[in-house]
């Protein structure tokens, strides 16, 4: 599937200093770099390579092009027609209810408290400053967000918060960068967004850092390197870049290396383009370091990272009639361990674990992680099929147990046992009577993310009113928070929320009535080794860690 690839790149994102110091070098074509400077600034409060070329080996054969049937994402679609199938899908658990459960004062031991907020703290937001994805790397050095105008941002840890006692969770602006332009497709009259839907981190194996980020339609594989010398005295061109002429060249020079303010470069290293037809919603990176997943509404696609113009299609659940599509792909995620391995989700709310061993399409799961079918028929309703389709799915750290979100829960499964979840946590059990306002508002589609944490003793994801929850499985108690601009002072503990359902309300309980669902956490995410969460509210990035 060779193809030419062609994107167009701004000269000039101003709006990049909302976060720091603009880039110097703004990106302009394939090879050229995009700068941030280390000392760059942003609004805070705080306390205190590519891998070697190695193909594919027994790889099938690239699958050839497919008819397009339409670019706009099936998603809704696939939840639309859900509620009209009937297929044999469990029916959601609520366990316990999560008013009861939150009523639980704090997180086991674990006390948080604020560290640090990102972003311009006015009310005026524009939507191109909506973070839309948050990512540590494998040490937690490096946290990056992308945002719906396609900018990526790249925070580093500040190494004297590191080294106080006790640690702090600090962040300073490393390097901004514009990942994605806005295109336009002319032979299908479509626009396709800049928003940065995933960004993942490739392990580091040399002194930059690469990571991958994607739109709904190309791949970017980026190269995150330091520069803090310069090169002077060249013989055939000046210092300031003008060629010499070659008859003034009387005697050669040899050139010195001259120190310089330290430079942080974000160079665009291959673009995988043109290979999906829908929208992409998961990229996962694989354990060998070498190959990557990229999953769209009806498709996943395995890559080479040193390959570009060709992907190996390993699941199509594409019906011949498009009349008999009845579920989508939701998320994808290969194996931490095991490389052969990979599991996907779908709008159906089941899970399907594939084994590329077995064949080159997988299409047939090794295992099908689904709850069977309730036959109490009282809790059933219009909004089952949407509630039940799952968002977002991770495999934890260990690879032995993978938690997946749907609309009103999380759950935590064991890869070794599939009819069953081990253990279901109420999200916002109390917005099940609101399902009607919350369809006709179309926030029962909100996707949100869930992330394990370091040693997968406990789980974090998102809700409204700028709320996320926390669940501790060692002590089996949970809490939930509030990313808040009224708590944005060094060292102020977070205090447990509490939804009131009904009857007599409490002083520090907050009416379920009264949420503002225009206000929702969607990304989260963990540090890899301690207790520093970053948390996306709208435009601003909070950092909370365990209390000082």
């Amino acid at each position: 599937m060779k193809s030419k690839v062609q994107t167009s790149f701004r000269q000039n994102a101003s709006s990049i200093g909302r976060w720091g110091r603009s880039a110097t070098n703004p990106v302009t074509i394939p090879g050229s770099t995009a700068s941030g400077t280390a000392d760059g600034y942003s609004y805070t409060l705080t306390s205190g390579p590519s891998p070697p070329h190695s193909p594919p080996i027994n790889m099938p054969p690239p699958i050839p092009p497919r008819p397009v049937i339409r670019q706009s994402s099936f998603t809704k679609i696939g939840y639309m027609i859900n509620t009209a199938v009937n297929g044999t899908k469990k029916q959601f658990s609520s366990g316990s209810s999560s008013n009861s459960s939150s009523s639980n004062s704090g997180n086991g031991e674990t006390s948080w408290c604020f560290s640090q907020i990102k972003g311009a703290l006015d009310d005026d937001v524009t939507e191109a400053d909506i973070i839309s994805c948050v990512e540590f790397n494998h040490d937690g050095e490096l946290l990056a967000t992308g945002d719906k105008g396609g900018r990526v941002v790249i925070f580093q840890r500040d190494p004297s918060s590191k080294a106080s006692t006790p640690r702090r969770g600090e962040y300073n602006v490393y390097s901004t960068f514009q990942s994605h332009e806005p295109e336009f497709d002319y032979l299908k009259s479509l626009e396709i967004e800049e928003k940065i839907n995933k960004i993942r981190w490739l392990r580091r194996k040399n002194q930059s850092h690469f990571l991958l980020s994607t739109n709904d339609k190309t791949i970017k594989l980026w190269k995150v390197s330091e520069r803090d010398k310069r090169v002077e005295g060249y013989n055939t061109r000046e210092d300031n870049g003008s060629i010499r002429d070659p008859a003034s060249i009387n005697s050669l020079r040899v050139p010195s290396i001259k120190p310089m303010d330290l430079m942080v470069e974000a160079s665009p290293r291959r673009i995988f383009a043109n290979a999906h037809t829908y929208h992409i919603n998961s990229i996962s990176v694989n354990s060998d370091q070498e190959t990557y997943l990229s999953a769209d509404d009806l498709r996943i696609n395995l890559w080479h990272l040193e390959i570009t113009d060709q992907s190996f299609n390993i699941v199509d659940i594409k019906p011949a009639n498009m009349e008999e599509l009845t579920e989508v792909i939701t998320a994808a995620e290969f194996h931490p361990t095991e490389c052969n391995v990979f599991v996907y989700s779908s709008s159906k709310g089941t899970i399907r674990l594939c084994d590329m061993r077995s064949s080159a399409l997988c299409d047939r799961h090794a295992k099908l992680f689904e709850e069977p079918e309730d036959v109490d028929t009282t809790n059933k309703s219009f909004f089952r099929e949407i509630i039940s389709s799952i968002s977002d799915v991770k495999l934890s750290n260990s690879g032995r147990y993978m938690i997946s979100r749907d609309y009103l829960s999380i759950k935590v499964w064991d890869l070794h046992m599939e009819t069953k979840p081990i253990e279901t946590y109420p999200v916002h059990e109390y917005l099940r009577t609101k399902l009607c306002s919350l369809y006709e508002n179309d926030c029962i589609f909100d996707k949100f993310e869930c992330c394990w944490n370091g040693n997968d003793s406990a789980i974090m994801t998102g809700s409204y009113n700028n709320f996320f929850r926390i669940f501790d499985r060692n002590t089996n108690k949970d809490v939930t928070l509030e990313a808040s601009r009224d708590i944005i002072k060094p060292k102020t503990v977070l205090k447990p929320r509490k939804v009131c359902t009904g009857g007599k309300r409490k002083k520090d309980e907050i009416s379920v009535d009264c949420l503002a669902f225009n206000k929702r956490i969607l990304h989260t995410a963990w540090h890899p080794l301690e207790n520093i969460i970053a948390v996306a509210a709208t435009n601003n990035l909070f950092i909370f860690q365990d209390k000082f």
